[in-house]
């Protein structure tokens, strides 16, 4: 990414990794079958292929407090991430008979969605031995990086599913509490003039 033509190159390879591959997977997957399949895959490529220009005019080189949007990596993660999902045997015992053809591709469009979005989404955190919080920050990203490790299975679709929640949950508590009036619509709070 040092040169401009890096840079393309960087944006076609994360276009292709993030947004086409878990497409595809997807699509062999689970929406061969169906009617609208194909048109759940175009919708996630296209959205993936759009987020990554829109990162480039308005994020890359910046130093990031919060995406706006989801990062496609994310979104390509849990859609890759799933079929391991589906064959543990936590999954199979407990999950197996959901209609998942008709979720995924839900699922899909909500990517696809949340990517064009404007929601924010962290960025990975700093930690630092210093503070509280940055040790805290330390044991979680290790405890994860062991879990990653040892049950990457089980670990990395339920993980990106906390992340992607988090926050769509978030943005909705702010836009209701930036929604909030600040006094009581009711109340009347010039008063009589004598």
């Amino acid at each position: 990414t040092g040169s401009r033509f890096g840079e393309e190159l960087d944006s076609l390879v994360d276009a292709i990794s993030f947004g086409v591959a878990p497409g595809f997977i997807m699509y062999h997957l689970f929406l061969r079958e169906g009617e609208w399949g194909w048109t759940a895959m175009f919708i996630y490529i296209a959205a993936a292929v759009v987020r990554l220009a829109r990162f480039n005019v308005e994020q890359a080189g910046h130093a990031k407090v919060a995406f706006h949007g989801l990062p496609s990596p994310s979104a390509g993660i849990a859609l890759a991430t799933f079929h391991p999902f589906s064959q543990t045997a936590f999954f199979q015992a407990y999950l197996a008979d959901w209609p998942w053809p008709r979720i995924m591709m839900g699922v899909m469009i909500l990517l696809s969605g949340l990517m064009l979005s404007h929601v924010l989404y962290p960025v990975v955190p700093k930690f630092s031995f210093r503070t509280t919080q940055g040790v805290i920050t330390g044991v979680l990203m290790l405890a994860a990086a062991i879990a990653a490790l040892t049950i990457p299975s089980i670990f990395f679709f339920p993980a990106i599913t906390l992340y992607i929640a988090y926050g769509m949950v978030k943005a909705v508590i702010l836009g209701f509490h930036e929604r909030i009036p600040e006094r009581d619509l009711m109340v009347d709070e010039e008063g009589d003039e004598a």
